[in-house]
């Protein structure tokens, strides 16, 4: 068991290297035949380390997925040789150079922007990339975007069949191409870590590996100094806050602590100090982005001593300028919320009523939810239970469940009394 969950471990942390670093020898026309070959290198690590697990497990992959690789294009009659398949450009390089630590993470990068390339639909982007870059099963893919295994199949068929008909290359943009497919990487990475944050999945509402994975992905940015910009340090700010509260959201019991009643002291402040850091280099620009004022909301409620001292004011401020630049119902319905805090109930109600349960899709609850808060700071208790039990028809979540169940539960004593 111990062996499995090592192999299990490496897996999530090692397949995209592999993946990446095999693409840049072998070339992205071999993609399928490639994570084939990463596939069946892990299946023979399960049986080969049953007893006798290697000194260097990552070296052992690696070698292992590169001779796989070749194994499998002599039987495809793919190539004829080692030398045919790297080529002889003066771009070609020594394969045992493009394991070096820096190039590991030059491929990484290449295949992350590669993930993101114009030619792929948008929907297919993060699909490719949780599969190529961070090794998603398409079971793992298709929980994590709330779609049918079979679709996300489909969509790796697609985005496979477009590099390969589109020769699209295994690089990394310059010039003016460079921002834009910057701007959908870091969308991609924000879309990954607040599924990790906040996960879809019936049974789990933290995903670390997620998160984790995601800003892993970020740091490649900021190490290279060719596409690293003040988005890419705001953004990883903002995961650095958030994830610094990640152990004090839920009990050992798996149930919902909410930010009013987190233990602060649980908060990791490491990460938070690394975020900090961040920031300061993200301001240095003229323009801010999303990331800057969510990095900033994220921030204030970091550095409240409690959730009573909360500077509100600050945060229904930047909260504005964020909705100037992505005015969605979630930010409108957030925007409600800091209202209530700020005891401005009509605005928060003249806000609510902007919004409709339609427009939060599979999240519907939170729509009820604030609702139901709004009513609760009116002292409004019978309004409250009714939205309550609107909330708990749509939540799907099992953590959430309960901790709606519990709100009610203290709703019902307080109509009792």
């Amino acid at each position: 068991m111990e062996n499995q969950s090592s192999i299990d471990h490496l897996f999530r942390h090692h397949y995209g290297k592999m993946v990446s670093i095999l693409t840049r020898i072998f070339g992205l026309q071999h993609l399928e035949t490639i994570e084939d070959a990463v596939q069946d290198t892990f299946v023979k690590a399960a049986l080969s380390w049953r007893n006798h697990p290697p000194d260097n497990p990552e070296a052992w992959l690696t070698k292992a997925a590169k001779n796989r690789v070749l194994d499998l294009f002599r039987q495809i009659k793919a190539s004829k040789g080692r030398e045919h398949i790297v080529g002889s450009s003066s771009e070609a390089m020594l394969i045992t150079e493009l394991f070096l630590d820096s190039e590991i993470e030059d491929s990484q990068l290449r295949m992350i922007f590669t993930s993101c390339h114009p030619k792929l639909h948008v929907t297919d982007q993060i699909a490719f990339a949780l599969r190529t870059i961070s090794g998603f099963s398409s079971k793992e893919i298709a929980s994590a975007l709330l779609t049918k295994e079979e679709t996300i199949k489909k969509r790796l068929t697609r985005a496979r069949k477009i590099i390969k008909e589109q020769q699209i290359s295994f690089k990394i943009p310059v010039g003016n191409a460079l921002p834009k497919r910057l701007h959908s990487v870091l969308s991609v990475l924000y879309l990954m870590f607040n599924e990790g944050f906040h996960s879809n999945k019936q049974d789990i509402l933290i995903r670390k590996d997620l998160c984790g994975e995601a800003m892993r992905l970020c740091q490649l940015l900021l190490k290279n100094k060719t596409v690293r910009n003040s988005d890419t340090y705001a953004l990883f700010a903002l995961m650095c806050f958030h994830a610094a509260r990640l152990e004090s959201k839920l009990t050992t019991e798996n149930e919902i602590v909410d930010l009013k009643n987190q233990d602060r002291n649980q908060w990791y402040f490491p990460l938070i100090e690394l975020g900090n850091s961040c920031m300061f280099k993200a301001v240095e620009a003229p323009v801010f982005s999303v990331y800057h004022y969510e990095a900033a909301i994220a921030c204030e409620h970091l550095k409240a001593s409690s959730f009573k001292n909360t500077n509100w004011t600050k945060i229904d401020e930047w909260y504005g300028q964020l909705y100037s630049l992505n005015p969605s119902p979630m930010i409108i319905l957030n925007i409600a919320m800091v209202k209530l805090q700020l005891r401005e109930f009509t605005a928060a109600y003249r806000i609510l009523n902007e919004l409709t349960a339609a427009d939060f899709n599979q999240r519907a609850y939170l729509y009820y939810g604030a609702w139901a808060e709004y009513h609760l700071e009116k002292e409004q208790i019978g309004l409250a239970l009714i939205q309550m039990e609107e909330a708990l028809k749509h939540v799907k979540n099992s953590a959430e469940k309960t901790y709606l169940l519990n709100k009610k539960k203290e709703l019902t004593i307080k109509t009792s009394n």
